[in-house]
């Protein structure tokens, strides 16, 4: 049992009263701890003689206009490549999206459905099941926030809004609006994840906990699956597929529109956590599905119904292993034949299952991995060809492989001297495959073309920087979207040689272009075992020569994600508002992070809290190496994983850090999901007591134990509603800390949810945090 699931309902009751003592302590974090002898930070430093002449504040950063500009997200090409289209954040709040479009290769951007005709003045709609999921894909807008091209022709797109669906008809000439149709008219129950066939007559969708097709020529639903509801459903996604296995659907279309994939979620043998969701005006109690590391998993199925005619025939069960596993991916091949994927619970195997007629299935791809296995969507079937592109660790760096359905060969493709990121796109005409692919030392990304027949590979975007890339299915086209450190994205139309045909936003963000952007100084420090890690580190504006300045050491720590990386990232806005203080700034991608080679990426396996203390002490050492960093004021900040390596850091013995601000942070492994945890740290293991075996894994990386270490200042920030990192990690720390006796600050944010949004939340959370290191590293504002 998890610590949140054997809550009984009076420790409920005590949580909930000592939540509300907590809420009562926050006015600005006032009651600041006192760090121990010898740990506090020099307190005769006189503010900086040079003031910067326009300082960038929290407040500018989250207001309108954005200063990292309207840049479009989610382009897409329309299956024929004739047709482009995004959203956009509209001109009078760039928090609600737009959807845009152009016709190509020469046509103009055009404004195709603004949210405020759909709204016509009311107020945009969302149950707590929609506005949770755009949290777990990281929405933060409103507005219009997906859409699905209908149809092999660039004429309709369907998305949803405010609870119901619409298709958008586009006009055969340039510059006239699109027929907008409003497809059903149920806001209280919504349409969830619309799809197109690829022929463009059907649509399938979720409602109610079951799958739903309508045909679009007569405008008549037909039920797919039935007996959805409670814990049971169908077509959606369980919470550890869309929170760490990065899939958002639990359907696929066959080419040609006449079966479908169906996953059947039942969540009963799933344990409940019983959370107190505080807001300022009420708290809700939420018993939430929750599987926490060593416990039971959703139990996943996968069928396939066929659809002919506007009736749904008999379901065919598809036979995945019996064994504790995950359903991470499924599709279908050029031909019609089914596949889906199968991973062990230990995640050390990855299966890929081709699926007959009758549901059985035949292994034909097999991955292993003494750590585990990534997943990844580089599966592209090749048409007239009973083969398909996939990528692989084996080599110990990721590269692309094409595989023989028939012969199961693996034939190499790529050999990159850096991992491969993604495949993107294959023009079987003029056979090529288009990828991307990591460059110095994984800081830049680029894209990549190589003969399907196999040869060289030639690099199409040659400007430093990140290169995302989204191309056309013909392999004609791709979008661009290139950024830098302090260079927001600029988006351009590419043809398949890389050469520019069309520049759809510049985006010059001129006001940004107004401040003194701080200079990154890209630094390499070395590991105890020889990796070279990437580090970045920014000087305060108008450093003076011979005077010693602070510095925030900015952490993530975790793995698959890079925080020292040539691309645009909003928290370059933040550390440009700190170097304007007087701050120093300093990121460090320790090992085990994204970007590098798999020995790299594997830096994590069974050391969650160790491998990033050793590296992230490294970092220090070489930071305070520099001759105006001053060592006793090197503070640590970090999110959700950052913010457990952040409150780590000073739950240490000797920690070389003088405060830490965690925000969202992980305290203990075991209140944490199965899919992420249990990849990296195994299944926890318990004595005849309950408690965590000592010095297992688990116990180790365990905050709460650590408690009684702190010895400097600590800022622990949560949001009350957050379903991710339950609130139940900060307060079980702040218990812990408050059995043994030592002083903290505790900011938390009533009814948000992991990433706090929102303009004013996000600036209280940003000017605290600044607070908090004013005080401790003794800026005098």
């Amino acid at each position: 049992m998890s610590y949140a699931e054997d809550m009984s309902l009076d420790l409920l009751a005590k949580r909930i009263a000592l939540a509300s003592l907590l809420l009562s302590q926050m006015t600005a974090c006032a009651s600041a701890p006192l760090p121990a002898p010898g740990s506090a930070p020099v307190t005769d430093v006189s503010p900086p003689k040079a003031t910067v002449a326009r300082p960038l504040t929290f407040e500018r950063i989250a207001a309108d206009p954005p200063l990292e500009g309207r840049a479009p997200t989610a382009l897409a090409l329309s299956p024929d490549g004739a047709f482009l289209t995004w959203l956009q954040p509209n001109a009078d709040d760039s928090e609600v999206l737009d959807l845009w479009g152009m016709r190509l290769p020469s046509g103009k951007a055009e404004a195709l459905v603004a949210t405020a005709d759909l709204l016509g003045g009311a107020t945009q709609k969302l149950t707590d099941s929609e506005r949770m999921a755009l949290e777990r894909k990281r929405i933060t807008k409103r507005g219009i926030t997906a859409y699905d091209w209908c149809g092999k022709e660039a004429q309709a797109l369907v998305f949803p809004f405010s609870g119901d669906l619409y298709l958008a008809r586009l006009a055969g000439s340039e510059g006239a609006r699109p027929t907008v149709t409003r497809l059903t008219t149920d806001d209280d129950a919504p349409e969830i994840n619309p799809t197109c066939s690829p022929d463009g007559k059907q649509i399938a969708f979720v409602k109610g906990h079951d799958v739903v097709a309508l045909d679009l020529t007569t405008n008549k639903s037909i039920p797919v699956t039935r007996g959805g509801g409670g814990t049971r459903s169908f077509g959606l996604a369980e919470f550890v597929a869309e929170e760490e296995m990065g899939r958002h659907e639990g359907f696929w279309w066959s080419p040609n529109g006449d079966r479908l994939i169906v996953f059947e979620v039942d969540e009963s043998t799933v344990g409940v956590k019983r959370r107190a969701q505080i807001h300022a005006d009420h708290t809700a109690i939420i018993d939430q599905r929750y599987p926490a590391a060593g416990e039971a998993n959703a139990r996943v199925t996968a069928w396939i119904y066929p659809i002919t005619k506007g009736k749904v025939g008999k379901r065919v069960a598809i036979a995945t292993p019996l064994e504790d596993g995950y359903l991470p991916r499924a599709g279908f091949f050029a031909d019609g034949t089914a596949w889906v994927q199968w991973q062990s619970r230990d995640q050390k195997s990855l299966l890929l299952l081709e699926v007959a007629t009758d549901g059985k299935t035949r292994e034909i791809v097999r991955e292993t991995d003494a750590a585990w296995v990534e997943l990844h969507d580089d599966l592209t079937a090749l048409e007239g060809q009973r083969a398909f592109l996939w990528s692989t660790e084996r080599s110990g760096r990721r590269q692309l492989v094409k595989v023989d359905r028939d012969t199961l060969v693996v034939s190499e493709l790529t050999t990159e001297p850096e991992p491969v990121e993604s495949l993107l796109a294959v023009d079987q005409k003029a056979g090529l495959v288009f990828y991307s692919a990591f460059r110095a030392r994984g800081k830049e990304q680029h894209v990549f073309s190589i003969p399907l027949a196999g040869g060289p590979a030639t690099q199409l975007t040659t400007e430093p920087g990140w290169h995302a890339a989204t191309f056309s299915r013909s392999g004609l086209f791709f979008i661009d979207r290139r950024s830098d450190v302090l260079v927001p994205v600029k988006t351009t139309l590419r043809d398949a040689t890389g050469t520019i045909q069309h520049i759809i936003d510049d985006n010059p963000a001129t006001e940004l272009a107004t401040y003194d952007l701080p200079k990154p100084q890209w630094m390499d420090v070395t590991a105890v075992d020889g990796a070279v890690m990437n580090a970045v580190l920014f000087e305060p504006a108008m450093r003076e020569p011979g005077r010693r300045y602070p510095v925030i050491v900015f952490v993530y720590g975790g793995p698959a994600a890079q925080t020292v990386r040539r691309g645009w990232q909003k928290s370059w806005l933040a550390i440009t508002a700190w170097t304007h203080r007087g701050y120093g700034v300093f990121l460090l991608d320790n090992r085990g992070m994204a970007g590098r080679d798999r020995d790299f990426q594997r830096g994590h396996h069974n050391r969650f809290g160790e491998v990033e203390m050793d590296d992230q002490r490294r970092g220090y050492e070489a930071l305070t190496a520099i001759d105006w960093v001053d060592k006793k004021r090197v503070g640590i900040f970090g999110w959700s994983y950052g913010g457990y390596v952040a409150a780590r850091a000073v739950l240490e013995d000797a920690s070389p850090f003088a405060a830490a601000a965690a925000v969202a942070p992980v305290s203990d492994w075991t209140l944490y999901d199965t899919h992420y945890t249990e990849r990296y740290i195994g299944l926890p293991s318990r004595d005849a007591t309950g408690a965590l075996t000592p010095g297992s894994t688990y116990a180790r990386a365990d905050l709460v134990s650590r408690a009684g270490l702190l010895d400097r200042p600590l800022l622990l920030v949560h949001g009350t509603a957050d379903d991710n990192v339950l609130f139940d990690n900060t307060l079980k720390l702040a218990e812990a800390l408050q059995t043994a006796g030592k002083p903290f600050d505790l900011m938390i944010y009533p009814g948000k949810a992991h990433g706090i949004s929102g303009r004013a939340a996000q600036r209280h959370v940003w000017e605290t945090l600044t607070a908090f290191f004013d005080r401790h590293l003794s800026i005098v504002p």
